[in-house]
Parts: structure tokens; C-alpha cells; sequence
């Protein structure tokens, strides 16, 4: 949702496939021509001077007058520098390409209307950390969301929670949970720090950046819940965004 608006199942469907498919190509600056500068005054017309009279020998001795020292020209103002859009994701600090290592985790499927979509990660969620609780597994990470397909109605996901390996692969967790692992690989981590509401604008922000770098993803990439929300309007929340490249 945006502008407090919910986003349509073909726009999150959008989102959920930037992976494979860039929708937002840089479109290339028109080249332009450079304006003059205002504060500088114009410089005056060149006239061409009367033949000198011819001089004795004496005279020319003495050689001619030093010209007159150039004036500076006027200061010129320093032209504004443009400032980043809001929502996109700074170069600095926000975008970073990491080699994710392979880790052991607890995980359930889910599945969810898009207006709905964070509620019910954040319900999958508590669902596996009772889970660990009970089997007395030690959560060792933040907890995640894959997610595996979309459509115009909504979206099915795997949350995850890392854990420290259970000593007995039967471990009781419960109905739906499962051992597994979290995706691993190479992959561009971008960073969506407000509400869940407005994570949109951060995914196309994260296409633009994709297509203008070249960069080509594998259909896979993972939510890291950083700081967890009480719900989706909430601006506490932080979210590292995981795209895995080919």
C-alpha cells in the first residue's frame, strides 16, 4: 500500500518477479547545452586598431606598453547538487554484494492476500518460534521470508527461522514445521528501513538499480526482518532485501 492505497495483486505480482523480469531502465539524460553564466558580464567587442604612425629608432627602443592586468571575473554560484529520491536505496552503506553462507533452520509455508502479506509473515513467524521453543532449539538469526509464487490474488511464501542444529533430526516442532535451510549463494543485500506499507517504492528502486548495473538475478530472493513490526504501517520495521544473482 501506498499513499494509503493497496497495492493491486499485479503490482506486488510486479514486485515479487523483479528478479527476471527489469521494468525500470535508466532512461538516458538528454545532452544539453550548457548555459552561460548570468553574473559574468560581457566581454567587450574587439576593434581593430588604426595603423601606428610610423616612430624613430629611439622611441621604438623603449618598447611597447605592458597591457593592463586581466580582471577576475565575478564569483560564480555553486550550482544546487540534486538530491537523492526518498525511497531509493543509498550507494553508501545500503547496497552491499555478500556471499551468503548456507544455514540450518526451521521453516513453515504460508500463504497470503496481498493486502494482508505482513500480518501474515509476521504470524508464520511466531508460529516457528514456538516451534523452537518447545523442541529447545536456540534461534541463532533474524527471521526471514523466501518467497516462491505469486499471482493477481496474492502470494505463497517460506518463513524461516534460523536455529542451531537439533541434535536429533526427529525433533518435535510441531505440525508444518520443518528442518531445512536458508538460501544461500551471492547475492545484492538492499536495505528498506519504514513501513511495510511503503516497501514498494524500495523494490523499484532495487529494479532501477539492478538493470542499470547489468546485473542479472536468479528468481530468489529473501526478506530479512533486522527490526520486526507490530504491524505493516508500523515505521519501526527494518528489512535487508536479498536479491541472489546468477
Amino acid at each position: 500500500m501506498q499513499n494509503g492505497k493497496v497495492f493491486s495483486g499485479r503490482e506486488w505480482a510486479r514486485r515479487l518477479t523483479l528478479a527476471v523480469a527489469l521494468i525500470a531502465a535508466p532512461i538516458p539524460l538528454a545532452a544539453q547545452q550548457p548555459a552561460g553564466d548570468a553574473s559574468k558580464p560581457a566581454a567587450p567587442k574587439t576593434e581593430t586598431p588604426a595603423p601606428a604612425p610610423a616612430q624613430s629608432p629611439a622611441k621604438d627602443a623603449a618598447g611597447p606598453a605592458a597591457p593592463e592586468p586581466a580582471k577576475p571575473d565575478p564569483a560564480k554560484p555553486d550550482s544546487p547538487k540534486a538530491e537523492a529520491p526518498k525511497d531509493a536505496p543509498a550507494e553508501e552503506g545500503a547496497i552491499k554484494v555478500e556471499d551468503i553462507a548456507a544455514r540450518v533452520t526451521i521453516q513453515a509455508h504460508g500463504a497470503a492476500k496481498w493486502e494482508e502479506g505482513y500480518a501474515k509473515i509476521a504470524e508464520t513467524i511466531a508460529k516457528l518460534r514456538a516451534a523452537a521453543q518447545k523442541a529447545g532449539l536456540k534461534e541463532t538469526g533474524r527471521p526471514l521470508a523466501v518467497f516462491t509464487d505469486t499471482d493477481d490474488a496474492g502470494f505463497k511464501f517460506d518463513a524461516m527461522l534460523p536455529v542451531e542444529a537439533p541434535a536429533d533430526s526427529k525433533a518435535d516442532l510441531g505440525a508444518d514445521v520443518s528442518i531445512g535451510q536458508a538460501p544461500s549463494g551471492k547475492a545484492v543485500r538492499f536495505e528498506h528501513r519504514g513501513a511495510y506499507d511503503d516497501i514498494d517504492s524500495t523494490y523499484e528502486a532495487i529494479t532501477a538499480y539492478l538493470d542499470e548495473k547489468g546485473l542479472e538475478a536468479r528468481n530468489l530472493f529473501v526478506e530479512e526482518y533486522v527490526a520486526e513490526a507490530k504491524d505493516s504501517s508500523d515505521v519501526a520495521l527494518q528489512v535487508d532485501i536479498y536479491v541472489f544473482l546468477k
